[in-house]
């Protein structure tokens, strides 16, 4: 019994000498903080102050069901995670009426910035931060009329950020990663006006996987007929390798927008993608690395129907301007939708492998699936099931093409005006 209370003793004097700061907690609730979460009560301070509290030891921010107004922005500091109540990403809509707007769950509302695409993020990520479980709503971006700017609402800095489980609804610019070495995107869904995901300066592995943009906010002929003329899915200038799965976008003027910027091009691995009614173009690479994009099983439309907004007079599907000089490689691809080309190639080395095309010019022109003005080309075992289209032109300026074991329905009919190009054996039906 003596020894046992020594034990005891000894134990409540190391109990006692501890130093509180040495004391840790790995959660804090923004309620604790001060957050009103009734809508209208600026709750950024609320939540910053709680975001700020693990003084550089990590942890996690909780912010349980509310509607929770800003006024100003948040940083997250390396290693904290801002999450909210869904654990599986949320959806609202189409929003016809205020009794529409998301009222349930976490509820996250910015209004800072209007008319200041440039101004600061509405979120910032940083080293190791995070943020999920949220849904992210303006309050004054309404459902009609021409949509107004706002900053990036989620700005991903440093290495190794994450954004899971969010919903945006109306997001004028949703989520930027530059400088962002395995920046991680994932379950991701709403309808960003302006840019969805812009990505630049990846020198390690991105992921993005399972992010699709429909129209659930709004589809007022003004409001969509903006995003029609302006808006861009998916925007990826500089990464060496980045990592796309399972993304859809809905209703862009382009969905997958490759561009070079001062660092560079893109080279990545993109699986399972997709865009619909994309008014200029389902996938517009200006600039690609000499490696590589790589597309696989991926699904393709370009249209634009004029309940919804302005009709384009020439959509296709893929095009490649001339300022590219890397490669984009298709394979398992289907192309359909009442574009006129499916493909317009002026530059780089492009090709289709087991690809379907399935209609294509949709004015009744005359119009080529595919028309290649310029640089490399093959197409190989591909199905053009439009009967009686007209499906390949070559123009005097492309280098190299190869078009080998294709299926047409109807007669093969190729234009071929490059010197170096050589057609074999491919199978037309009578």
């Amino acid at each position: 019994m003596k020894s046992v209370l020594i034990l005891l003793l000894f134990t409540l004097v190391l109990l006692c000498n501890c130093d509180s700061n040495q004391v840790r907690t790995s959660t804090a609730n923004v309620y604790d903080f001060g957050a009103k979460g009734d809508g209208k009560t600026d709750d950024t301070s609320a939540f910053q102050r709680a975001l700020s509290s693990f003084n550089g030891l990590g942890g996690v921010v909780w912010a349980p069901a509310g509607t929770f107004y800003f006024t100003g922005s948040l940083s997250v500091p390396k290693g904290v995670t801002l999450t909210g109540t869904y654990k599986d990403v949320p959806s609202h809509g189409p929003v016809f009426n205020p009794n529409d707007l998301p009222n349930f769950g976490t509820v996250l509302l910015p209004t800072a910035g209007r008319n200041n695409a440039n101004g600061t993020p509405f979120i910032t990520l940083t080293e190791d931060s995070a943020i999920d479980g949220v849904t992210i709503y303006y309050p004054n971006q309404g459902p009609t009329g021409v949509p107004v700017a706002y900053p990036w609402t989620i700005d991903m800095t440093g290495n190794n950020p994450a954004v899971t489980d969010i919903e945006c609804l109306n997001c004028y610019n949703f989520i930027r990663a530059v400088n962002s070495a395995r920046h991680y995107i994932a379950r991701v869904q709403g309808q960003p006006i302006n840019t969805g995901i812009y990505v630049d300066q990846t020198y390690d592995i991105g992921r993005i996987e399972n992010v699709h943009w429909n129209p659930w906010y709004s589809q007022d002929k003004t409001y969509f007929g903006w995003q029609l003329i302006n808006g861009r899915a998916f925007v990826i200038a500089r990464s060496d390798w980045e990592y796309v799965f399972n993304t859809f976008a809905f209703g862009y003027a382009i969905g997958y927008h490759f561009i070079k910027s001062a660092e560079g091009a893109c080279n990545g691995n993109f699986l399972g993608i997709g865009a619909d009614m994309a008014a200029n173009a389902s996938v517009l690479v200006e600039a690609a690395d000499p490696w590589g994009i790589l597309i696989t099983n991926g699904e393709f439309t370009a249209f634009v129907d004029p309940n919804f907004g302005p009709e384009y007079t020439s959509p296709a599907q893929i095009v490649v301007d001339a300022s590219n000089t890397g490669a984009v490689h298709f394979s398992n691809t289907a192309f359909w939708g009442p574009s006129d080309n499916i493909a317009r190639i002026a530059g780089g080395s492009v090709s289709f492998t087991n690809c379907i095309f399935s209609t294509w010019d949709a004015h009744d022109k005359g119009d080529y699936a595919i028309v290649a003005t310029a640089g490399d080309i093959q197409i190989s075992t591909c199905d053009f099931q439009k009967e009686n289209g007209n499906q390949i032109e070559l123009g005097t300026g492309v280098k190299r093409a190869t078009i080998v074991g294709n299926l047409f329905a109807g007669t093969a009919r190729i234009q071929n005006n490059s010197p170096n190009a050589q057609i074999g054996l491919n199978a037309a039906s009578a």
